[in-house]
């Protein structure tokens, strides 16, 4: 057993990346991901799972066809699953994301060249 805390300043630290999400740990089958974005993502949904946005440091808006919300850093918020939506950050955000074991950051949309590979740990 590994009695150490996973430190997220040091995590995010170890890569540069954006748009790839990084796994920094799993409870049963979920996957607590990190990840550094900036600009805009594209319209997905993920028809399986809800997917929770929280902002270490910077503000996240999220868009969704009918509205937007705007997360900041020390916030986060759950979007259900099935609602499309599109994050977007006008500077550097560094958020996690937790969801189940093997969800594409692209959702339920065709792998294209932004779909992220899946089970990177750091």
């Amino acid at each position: 057993m590994n009695y150490q805390p996973i430190n997220f300043i040091e995590k995010f630290s170890l890569f540069q990346e954006q748009w790839k999400p990084k796994v920094i740990a799993e409870l049963n089958n979920y996957q607590f991901k990190i990840a550094k974005i900036k600009g805009d993502f594209i319209w997905h949904s993920h028809s399986d799972t809800d997917e929770a946005f929280i902002v270490i440091r910077g503000k996240l808006r999220i868009d969704f066809r009918d509205g937007a919300v705007i997360i900041d850093q020390g916030e986060m918020f759950i979007v259900p699953k099935g609602v499309e939506h599109k994050p977007y950050a006008e500077k550097e955000v560094q958020l996690m994301l937790i969801e189940p074991e093997g969800v594409k950051n692209t959702g339920d949309e065709a792998a294209n060249k932004i779909t992220a590979e899946n089970n990177i740990w750091i």
